[in-house]
Order: C-alpha cells, then structure tokens, then sequence
C-alpha cells in the first residue's frame, strides 16, 4: 500500500545534484504522489519542470512562503512586494497547480518581532487565499509559531480546503482547524517531536496527511530527509493510535484525496 507526500521542497538546493534517484527511490518505496510546494518565484520553473517530467507523480504547488531571502541571504518577513513579483508567474502556470503552497505566517521571533511585519505577513496570506478561492485549488499552509493566528485567518477569509503542515502548536489550537474542516500533515520528525506525539494523539485519524517536508523534519536532525521517508511517520501514527499501518495509509490517502481533489484522477485510475 503506497502514501502521499503532502508537502515537500524537491525544488531546495541540498536535491540539486540528485533529485532523478531521489524520485526513484520514492517510486520504488511505494510512494504514490509528491505534493512539491515553492517557497519564492526562484523555485517556480523548476517546480513546473519537475511536475511535467514526473507527470502523475510529481504534483506542483506555488506561492509565496511568509520568510524569504534577503540579497544578502538573511532571512527576512515577506512583503506585498515579494508577491507582487510573484503573480504574473503563478498566472501563467495557474492550469498546472494542485494547489496554492507554501503560503502562510511564521511568527518566530527574529523573523517578524513588529506588529508591521506581522501585518505584511497578514496581507501576503489574506492575497494568497483569494488567489486560491479564484482559481478554485486548495492552500498548503505553514503555521509555524503563528498556529492560532493562521487558522483564525484562514477562517475569516472563507477558506475551505486547508492543509496546515507540520503544525507547532497545541493541540487545543488544532482542534479548531479540525473543526473548519481543515487537514494536517505529519512528518518523520514526529520520531523525535514529543509535540507532534501529543497532537497526534489529539486529532482525529479522519484529519490526518502524511508529508516530509523534504529536506527538513526527518527522523534525524541535521540529516537530509527525503520522501521515502514518509512511511517512518505512517508508523508512528499507526504506533500512537494503536492500529495498523495498513489502515494509517488508507485513510490517509484518502485524506490527501480530500484536500487535493486534483490527485482523484491520478489515483484512482
């Protein structure tokens, strides 16, 4: 029985010299579909390429993620700018996307400490959520220290196929995102993450996605993680909820079905 991986970053640096045996071992190890999510226009084209060269396994989502780089390289709050930049690329890829990803808050501290960067960071996400509604796809959502803020958002503005992925907060806040209807991504971190046991443990199997967030969040830190890596995660939930990795896979699946009605065709020819 294979997975979906709802959420990784194939178009990131450390893939550069080997994504083809990346992607093949993930072939191999029963994968099922690669949800790859931007961060900036920089990942756009080569998200698009991927998609195209792995037709029906490699599935592309844009948008612009809440951090970005400076030229420097430091990491800084995005801005209308940023997006503005953005758009006329996501327009002309528009018909290509499962979904609109990774857009999102991130309230860490050094990135956005003034109630102006955190307001840049509202915009960004409140342009990108009508985007999405406009061209009828769903969101893929980063949250990271901003949990509560990104689903009350996220509600004001009507939307109604979220992923939220690799959420950092509790599980009390999570609970409100199940209630909306939205789903959340695991991923192999939750090996060594005592917060993402406690909020497996809280949400309902019927709310749950499988991801990597390849390369980052796998079982070891500081080790590149890759989507054949999935299947750690699948197995923890199946340890923490005291059922078969048979049964996490299916309803799983059938999760990533549910956010991405997109894959339907794909996966269930």
């Amino acid at each position: 029985m294979g997975a979906v991986d709802c959420h990784c970053h194939l178009a990131a640096p450390e893939f550069e010299g080997d994504i083809e045996c990346v992607l093949e071992e993930a072939r191999k190890s029963k994968l099922l579909a690669l949800v790859a999510v931007a961060e900036h226009s920089g990942d756009f084209e080569k998200i698009i390429h991927l998609s195209e060269r792995y037709s029906g396994f490699v599935f592309g989502c844009l948008g612009i993620h809440p951090i970005q780089s400076s030229p420097t390289g430091q990491e800084r709050s995005v801005t209308l700018q940023d997006l503005d930049e953005a758009l006329p690329l996501i327009e002309l890829y528009k018909d290509h996307l499962l979904a609109i990803g990774e857009v999102g808050l991130d309230f860490t501290p050094r990135i956005a400490s003034t109630e102006e960067q955190k307001e840049g960071q509202r915009q960004v996400l409140i342009k990108q959520i009508q985007l999405a509604k406009q061209l009828d796809l769903p969101l893929n959502v980063h949250s990271r220290s901003a949990g509560r803020p990104t689903i009350n958002l996220l509600k004001e503005q009507g939307a109604e196929k979220v992923l939220l992925h690799a959420f950092d907060g509790k599980p009390s806040v999570a609970i409100a995102g199940v209630q909306a209807g939205y789903f959340f991504s695991i991923p192999p971190s939750i090996i060594r993450s005592e917060q993402k046991q406690k909020l497996v443990k809280q949400l309902p199997l019927e709310s749950i996605c499988l991801e990597t967030d390849s390369p980052a969040l796998g079982p070891e830190k500081q080790v590149r993680n890759e989507p054949k890596n999935i299947f750690i995660a699948a197995e923890y939930i199946a340890k923490i909820k005291g059922i078969s990795v048979e049964d996490v896979l299916h309803k799983t699946t059938q999760n990533a079905l549910k956010v991405f009605p997109k894959l339907k065709s794909i996966l269930q020819k």
